[in-house]
């Protein structure tokens, strides 16, 4: 199992998400990291754990208010060891920093424009969208496999940072239906007791925040994951 941190950068800082209810989302303070700058955030991180893999979500541009473009290059720059998946909304094919994958979220196209997906030429990951059972923006794209990499994401956002616990129903339903894909878990994971259960499914890679700043994901359960 692959733990993969999450920064949801919002105004410029990290942000600690809620329910999927953007716009109260407050900036990161935590015993992990009481600042909320993002190179402050991932230092943190990477004093926690030699994590390889870090995935932003630029909020701004998710809901077509601004966009942290300048900073992502940055951070891009500044880390040339990690590698980041990037999620910023509606994105065009173009090309891209050796250690930059872009993220595309359903929630951000339509059923017109899921067609551009075949110009990535699969060279990107999918984030299909819910909000609780709800299939959020293009409803096609749920339905047409053949448009999918191997990596995708089930984002479940009312319950991020929720402590609910990630929808293992919907995450079997997947494995299940689709076993050549590599699906990742988003939303709700709480402790090890969770990615225990995700790993039994066959889930391999898990988008942590909440319980990485809170400490009850730490060294020592990552290690022995």
């Amino acid at each position: 199992m692959k733990i993969i941190p999450v920064l949801d950068l919002k105004d410029g800082v990290v942000v600690h998400a809620q329910f999927g209810l953007r716009d109260h989302y407050q900036p990161i303070n935590t015993a992990l990291c009481p600042s909320s700058d993002i190179y402050q955030v991932i230092q943190a991180f990477l004093t926690l754990y030699p994590f390889d893999t870090f995935y932003i979500a630029d909020l701004n541009a998710i809901t077509l208010q601004g966009n942290h473009d300048d900073l992502m290059t940055e951070v891009l720059a500044t880390f040339p060891q990690l590698t980041f998946w990037i999620d910023k909304g509606y994105q065009q094919a173009s090309t891209l920093p050796n250690n930059c994958i872009p993220v595309l979220g359903s929630e951000c196209y339509t059923d017109e424009s899921i067609a551009e997906f075949e110009a990535f030429n699969k060279q990107f990951i999918l984030s299909l969208d819910y909000s609780k059972t709800e299939a959020l923006g293009a409803k096609g794209l749920f339905l047409k496999p053949e448009l999918w990499p191997e990596s995708v994401i089930i984002m479940t956002l009312n319950r991020v940072g929720s402590g609910q616990g990630p929808d293992l129903v919907k995450l079997a339903s997947f494995c299940q239906q689709y076993p050549d894909k590599n699906f990742i878990a988003a939303g709700g994971i709480r402790d090890m007791n969770d990615l225990l259960a995700l790993k039994k499914l066959g889930v391999k890679h898990a988008l942590v925040a909440s319980a990485l700043h809170s400490g009850i994901i730490n060294n020592h359960t990552l290690t022995n994951l």
